[in-house]
């Protein structure tokens, strides 16, 4: 029979991994008392009398941060659940509480391995020196395994550790100060130096960076520098450009200089070009060009005013402007991994009122969010998700708290990957707004939330927002209101969403006379435009409506991070769409801006594409 005690105990266990709404299930059995063990398949780091430890990460969270912990782990590290909850496992490698950098003896290739095998969502075995709080070695041999839900989702991560004594003295010299080849270099080299000191004790007079360990050197300084740093630091010796051609290193350097979504939508350009050379690629802008090619199927009926997106590789498209005015409620899809793309029409559930002047956004890959628009009985101020993947995609209605006014016209944004913003627009009455709200969708209940700041750029419509730097949202042109008169507007306006207190600001941008196929020119005034955000935070734009005889194919550049942000115009080589409209214009991987139809001002042939490169697609030697 099982007794009380046991039963609370597996119901402990199994109520320990939860997340997403979903409840996991993970069996355990008892071992060592009131220790817990998972039960593992045979051969697999598996020791039935030994107490074991268990640790549950989440790993929706890039940290990692632990969510349960059992007694043993509390027994053989000294730690409290409570002082551990919310914290990243790698404390356990740090010989003191306050210690900011983990023990030198701690092996940098296995916690190496351990930082690859989480990012590939695969198992990981291995032995690794850990301290308890008390500063005592541990040797912990540890398994992590990745916790999936129903559709492949990582939700969370299990650690089983297993402690034991560590034999070691913790005053030896974990790994040599120079590398055993660069001390035959200096000795072979002796000849050129002359005089009472050694070759050696000169380089560490002059060098002293140089005596730290490879680990040291790619995790803690080159990973922290931005691309175009280390490729000037590569130049420096033979060792640190062996560190800088590292795949890893280039990866850790892109991903802190551009977050984790970015990297992570880059990763299939970087199985084509490698890290290197797609960060250099898109800080030069050297391989930019435009091209043109034709797909197949069509979009019926025809249509203008619609909206379109990226979601992974596929163009979505929905709505739009029919015959007599007529608003559309249908979805189009155009994958372009297939070997011969073709426009299909995605047989949904359900559809949201036909619409045009809306906005479509992507977020997380799979999932669609429509706002707003103009409809059958007027504006519209409603909210629809949908989910590509899913068996039967559904566009579902979301609402929540007060929601914005309805409006046709405005601009919306993703930031974090799942937060809708939206700005501006115009009412029924022909009323132009300045108002900003966020809607976050990772929530049980979405509500809506208007940001409250002291001061708001003019009211306008056919504006863009490009975001950067994750919560960083740049405002460009648009229909603004001047006065008494309505004007395109050609001023750029930055908020940061992830301040305690948001406040939008104007950005004073400068000329700048660049060289090659960079000039200073400020972007003529318009609205209606393409705005694209890059991967290392600069923003392109191009097209839109434009007043006088510019031409609306020249591409602007813009770094908005800059102390002193500065306008230039970037010569692409290729055949340009000669119009493009931001609401037809999808941006795939961050490196592939897709131009939708743009054939003449009225009409769109959406058989036809204009695609701006930002880096090389063919394969080669970097």
């Amino acid at each position: 029979m099982t007794s009380k005690k046991d039963k609370e105990e597996e119901e402990e266990g199994e109520g320990v991994i939860q997340g997403s709404g979903k409840r996991q299930k993970c069996s355990f059995e008892g071992g060592g008392g009131d220790d817990t063990e998972l039960s593992l398949k045979p051969g697999l780091l598996f020791y039935p009398t030994t107490p074991t430890s268990f640790v549950v990460a989440d790993a929706f969270d890039p940290d990692y941060p632990i969510i349960y912990v059992n007694k043993v782990f509390e027994i053989f590290t000294g730690y409290r659940a409570d002082e551990v909850l919310g914290r990243n496992c790698r404390f356990l490698q740090y010989r003191d509480p306050r210690a900011q950098r983990r023990h030198p003896l701690v092996d940098p290739v296995v916690v190496s391995e351990i930082r690859r095998c989480l990012e590939e969502g695969i198992e990981f075995q291995g032995e690794l020196l850990n301290f308890k709080k008390d500063g005592t070695p541990l040797v912990n041999r540890l398994r992590l395994a990745p916790i999936r839900d129903d559709d492949g989702t990582i939700t969370h991560i299990i650690g089983i550790q297993i402690f034991s004594e560590a034999k070691i003295d913790l005053n030896r010299v974990s790994y040599p100060v120079f590398k055993e080849n660069c001390n035959q270099q200096y000795d072979q080299s002796a000849q050129y130096f002359s005089g009472g000191h050694s070759p050696l004790s000169q380089h560490q007079d002059i060098c002293g960076i140089l005596q730290l360990s490879d680990e040291v050197l790619a995790h803690n300084i080159l990973s922290r520098l931005t691309p175009r740093d280390v490729a000037s630091i590569g130049s420096v010796c033979r060792r640190i450009r062996q560190l800088t051609k590292n795949e890893h290193v280039r990866k850790m350097v892109c991903q802190n200089a551009w977050g984790r979504e970015v990297t992570g939508a880059l990763e299939l350009m970087t199985k084509k070009l490698g890290w290197g050379r797609l960060a250099r690629e898109l800080t030069t802008l050297e391989a930019v060009c435009w091209r043109k090619f034709t797909v197949r199927g069509a979009v019926e009926p025809s249509r203008c005013n619609f909206s379109a997106c990226a979601a992974g590789n596929r163009l979505v498209l929905f709505g739009g402007e029919g015959v007599n005015m007529q608003p559309m409620d249908d979805t189009f899809v155009l994958n372009l991994d297939a070997a011969n793309p073709e426009w299909r029409r995605v047989s949904v559930k359900s559809s949201p009122p036909g619409r045009w002047g809306h906005t479509l956004s992507s977020l997380n890959g799979s999932w669609l969010v429509v706002f707003g628009g103009c409809g059958r009985q007027g504006l519209l101020n409603d909210v629809f998700v949908l989910d590509l993947d899913a068996k039967q995609p559904t566009w579902i209605e979301v609402s929540g708290g007060a929601p914005p006014l309805p409006r046709s016209w405005h601009s919306s944004c993703i930031i974090e990957g799942s937060k809708l913003v939206v700005s501006g627009g115009c009412t029924d009455a022909g009323v132009l707004l300045s108002d900003t709200y966020l809607l976050d969708l990772t929530t049980d209940k979405p509500m809506w939330r208007e940001i409250p700041t002291s001061w708001s750029p003019p009211s306008r419509l056919g504006h863009s927002l490009s975001v950067y730097g994750r919560t960083k949202i740049l405002m460009f042109g648009g229909l603004a209101k001047s006065g008494h008169l309505r004007l395109r507007s050609g001023e750029s306006y930055n908020i940061d969403l992830g301040d305690e207190e948001p406040q939008w600001k104007q950005l004073e941008c400068n000329a700048f006379t660049g060289v090659g196929s960079q000039s200073a020119v400020a972007p003529p005034p318009r609205l209606d435009h393409v705005a694209v955000s890059m991967p290392c935070g600069r923003i392109i734009i191009f097209g839109g409506s434009i007043a006088g005889l510019h031409s609306p194919s020249q591409l602007f550049l813009l770094d908005p991070s800059e102390e002193k942000p500065s306008w230039r115009i970037l010569n692409v080589p290729g055949q340009p769409p000669k119009f493009a409209w931001g609401h037809s214009t999808c941006v795939v991987g961050g490196t592939r801006v897709l131009v939708l139809g743009g054939h003449t001002g009225e009409e769109w042939v959406l058989n036809e594409l204009h695609e701006l490169c930002l880096a090389s697609k063919q394969d080669s030697d970097q």
